[in-house]
């Protein structure tokens, strides 16, 4: 497995977050005034701490997520899932 395989990527489409790893895509709403995601700070196994913009706000600001309760619930092997990204980018289209 290289390198690009080991990195997730993050975006923000449609009013969904988008969180891809592997072959599997996952989908959850954000908060509601969500424009996009502009700089991961922190990946922490399934903990990431991102700059995002809303459309509320001038600036960006600090935002948490906290992927294994997503993970959990949709019976993914979460501990599988974590060991194998090192690393998460944002990408958009």
């Amino acid at each position: 497995m290289d390198s690009t395989e080991k990195t997730a990527v993050l975006s923000s489409k449609e009013g969904y977050t988008i969180f891809r790893f592997g072959t599997h895509i996952i989908r959850f709403k954000p908060p509601y005034s969500l424009e996009r995601y502009s700089k991961i700070n922190q990946w922490d196994r399934g903990y990431l701490v991102v700059m995002a913009k809303y459309s509320h706000k001038k600036d960006d600001e600090e935002e948490y997520i906290d992927l294994v309760p997503i993970l959990d619930d949709l019976y993914f092997d979460t501990e599988k899932v974590l060991d194998s990204i090192i690393d998460v980018r944002i990408e958009y289209d």
